[in-house]
């Protein structure tokens, strides 16, 4: 399970890099994410992060009603993020947190699954971030492995969550097949 913790961190901080990357005229910019903008695509991870500490103590997408809804950014985007991430992380690090049931919007699951969801969703998001404000777009190579392997390993209805995968070479780098898998085209 540390290697897990240890995948979301870098996740994070490729996430994180990118956000500290963003300069004032660039939060309206699109990203490859059709329906987001770069507002957008950080409100979206702000958002999850502030889930993380409600799901993992327990509570469900019922009790949370709109909470979590709508323009969770504010007035400082960077600084909310910066809290929302620092908190999630925090919740990770707690003893059995993978172990917890989490009551999803999909089921109930287990924490180890949330948290591989969060990571995967940090690393690709990452690269969008990247992509929409022109900066460094590679990642780690390690943690790129580790999301390819993951996704591979899930159900056909995994791929859902993302546009259809898109053909590349059997010579590509497996960057370019994670983000194929979710419909990106490098």
């Amino acid at each position: 399970m540390t290697d897990l913790l240890e995948l979301h961190s870098q996740a994070m901080a490729e996430f994180d890099r990118r956000v500290r990357a963003i300069r004032v005229t660039q939060w309206g910019d699109p990203t490859p994410c059709s329906d987001w903008d770069v507002h957008d695509l950080l409100n979206h991870l702000t958002g999850e992060q502030l889930w993380t500490p409600f799901l993992l103590a327990g509570g469900t997408v019922e009790e949370a009603g709109d909470r979590y809804e709508g323009d969770m950014l504010g007035e400082e985007p960077v600084a909310t993020w910066e809290v929302a991430s620092r908190e999630a992380r925090s919740a990770w690090l707690q003893p059995g947190a993978l172990e917890r049931t989490v009551h999803l919007s999909f089921g109930d699951a287990p924490g180890e699954l949330y948290l591989w969801q969060m990571t995967f969703d940090l690393g690709v998001h990452a690269w969008d971030l990247a992509r929409a404000i022109g900066a460094d777009e590679k990642l780690d190579p390690g943690l790129v492995e580790s999301l390819v392997d993951w996704l591979g390993g899930q159900s056909p209805g995994a791929q859902a969550l993302f546009d259809p995968p898109v053909p590349v070479g059997e010579d590509a780098d497996a960057q370019v097949r994670l983000l194929a898998l979710t419909g990106r085209r490098v």
